[in-house]
């Protein structure tokens, strides 16, 4: 992470994401070509310089380093520069603000270059130090993932999948990064350029076939993805989320739709089953291939052999669509069927049908990646690798009661959780804890309250991540929400709240029954709930675990999620 306090960093402050991203080699780059490339005079006593890593944080910093000091929340990256040259910076690149800092410092005592926006030109100037995409070099095969929901689930879909078709492959996500390597936590959904850059010429220097990445909007608006150009990207759906960012649904929509140009990706496979999906497919400026998943709830063989639009009209021209959709266990089995005619059979062991649609995409971005059918057909029939347990994602911990944690924290995820583990048994009672984290679209709130009250019997609501929020505050925001719907809709539910959160799990537990169903939301994968500026260790899957213990019920064996 940059000095800067980033919207959508949740992990302990001063945790560096850096080691373990660079590459071994890396050839230097004279200061004049990084000049050059940025369109900035370099003086000549400084033109050879050599510069062989770039890096955003005065602690992640190495010998040969350009340190970029940008603006942050509360402090300026330019007061950091004493710090960075003492670990190895040869330069800084900054913008008039820095400089005027610096200009009040001690000399310094390394070539200082100036921008107008530095951090706009940090993703080129990352792809210039490390080489991480040269032309005709043989980088891995890159397919990005963006979209409200089902981003992590995908990636680790097209990741598994391409294993099973024996490629060498690397992940770059919100929970992990795999780069050959051991996993490394991850800290940002998308992380910065300088690693995004490092992580790409590492994967190729280890000698991965492919990789999949997850693209956020903070991704695209904050430039962390800037100089990267996908073979292919992949859109999964777009709802209410981070309007705190973008203020409206179609600024969230065009931010997202950038990824979907020439300059940032070759091919794209767009899923067609909302408004939003539809109107991308129409106008993003690269090949697209369309995909209907919106049949994904049909369980008769005959039913729903078009693919629904969304909007209750059937879809035709989608080139892929998802047909004959039954249950399998937890999971599904479905058809894909290409508008030609042919069709691959697909499962998933995930539940729910929004892991039809993730597995979906999945397969037919990798046939757009350049796979055959018939190869990618043989892979789904000897590995299954749709059913890859994904870590706090739809994530079963017990199944006497049903017992789920999901990463689910805006209104549409919320909703298809809660359906999706909703037993047909007479009886069953789906209990949900759950809260809303602070410092973020206020609105989604009593929206989730109300959702929770409409689909589940007992609602818990609890803390998720306060941050700099009063806990309470949100708190009723949510249940707010919650008991104007049980009031107004004459809902038979009872609206509880219960902090801190594992509080609330315990007491999920000990309302349930062994018939029952436990869904804890919100933070899904996550070990630490910031309140405050602390960062508390709490990691609702240990928490359901020790509950469900404590009162005798069975968990099931924690093993090492596969990657």
């Amino acid at each position: 992470m940059s000095e800067l306090t980033d919207p959508d960093a949740s992990a302990p402050s001063g945790h560096d994401s850096t080691p373990g991203f660079r590459p071994t080699a890396v050839a230097a780059v004279p200061l004049a070509a990084i000049g050059a490339e940025i369109g900035v005079a370099v003086p000549g006593a400084s033109s050879s310089v050599p510069v062989t890593g770039i890096s955003l944080n005065s602690r992640s910093v190495r010998p040969g380093d350009l340190y970029v000091a940008l603006p942050g929340a509360t402090r300026h990256g330019a007061d950091f520069v004493s710090q960075a040259v003492d670990a190895g910076a040869v330069a800084v690149l900054t913008d008039d603000a820095g400089a005027r800092l610096l200009a009040l410092a001690n000399d310094i005592p390394v070539p200082v270059l100036l921008a107008d926006e530095p951090r706009s030109v940090v993703g080129r100037l990352s792809a210039l130090i490390y080489q991480s995409r040269p032309d005709g070099a043989g980088a891995p095969a890159l397919f990005g993932v963006t979209g409200t929901n089902g981003k992590t689930t995908t990636t680790y879909f097209i990741n598994a999948l391409l294993r099973a078709l024996g490629k060498r492959t690397g992940l770059i996500g919100t929970i992990e990064i795999l780069a050959g390597g051991e996993p490394i936590p991850s800290l940002l959904t998308t992380p910065e350029s300088t690693d995004v850059h490092a992580l790409l010429a590492l994967m190729r220097e280890r000698g991965l076939d492919a990789a999949s990445m997850e693209v956020s909007s903070h991704a695209v608006s904050f430039h962390r993805v800037d100089a990267v150009v996908f073979d292919v990207a992949g859109f999964t759906n777009l709802t209410q989320d981070h309007l705190d960012l973008h203020g409206t649904m179609e600024e969230y929509f065009q931010t997202k739709a950038r990824l979907f140009t020439p300059e940032r990706a070759r091919a794209a496979v767009v899923t067609v089953d909302d408004a939003w999906g539809r109107k991308l497919a129409a106008t993003a400026g690269i090949p697209v291939t369309t995909l209907a998943t919106a049949t994904a709830t049909a369980t008769g063989a005959g039913e729903a052999e078009a693919a629904s639009t969304g909007d209750g009209t059937a879809d035709w021209t989608a080139d892929w669509a998802v047909v004959r959709t039954a249950p399998r266990g937890l999971g599904s089995d479905f058809v894909l069927r290409h508008r030609g005619g042919a069709e691959l059979r697909v499962h998933t062991g995930l539940p729910g049908s929004f892991n039809v649609a993730n597995a979906a995409l999945a397969t037919v971005m990798v046939l757009a990646g350049g796979h055959e059918p018939a190869a990618v057909q043989a892979a789904l029939d000897a590995a299954d690798p749709f059913t890859v347990a994904v870590p706090g994602r739809m994530q079963l911990v017990s199944t006497a009661p049903a017992a789920v944690v999901d990463f689910a924290h805006n209104p549409d995820a919320l909703e298809r959780a809660l359906e999706a583990v909703r037993s047909p048994e007479p009886g069953s009672k789906v209990i949900i804890v759950f809260g809303a984290t602070g410092q973020r679209d206020q609105s989604k709130r009593p929206a989730m309250g109300a959702i929770a009250a409409r689909l589940a019997d007992t609602v818990i609501v609890s803390d998720d991540d306060p941050h700099d929020e009063d806990a309470a505050a949100i708190r009723a925001d949510v249940l707010a929400g919650a008991l104007a719907a049980k009031e107004d809709e004459g809902l038979d539910c009872t609206v509880l709240e219960v902090f801190p959160r594992d509080a609330a799990i315990v007491k999920a537990v000990e309302l349930a029954g062994a018939g029952d169903t436990i869904l804890v939301a919100g933070r899904g994968h996550e070990v630490w709930q910031e309140v405050k500026g602390v960062n508390l260790a709490l990691d609702d899957r240990v928490e359901l675990r020790n509950a469900l213990t404590a009162r005798g019920f069975t968990v099931l064996e924690d093993h090492r999620i596969e990657s």
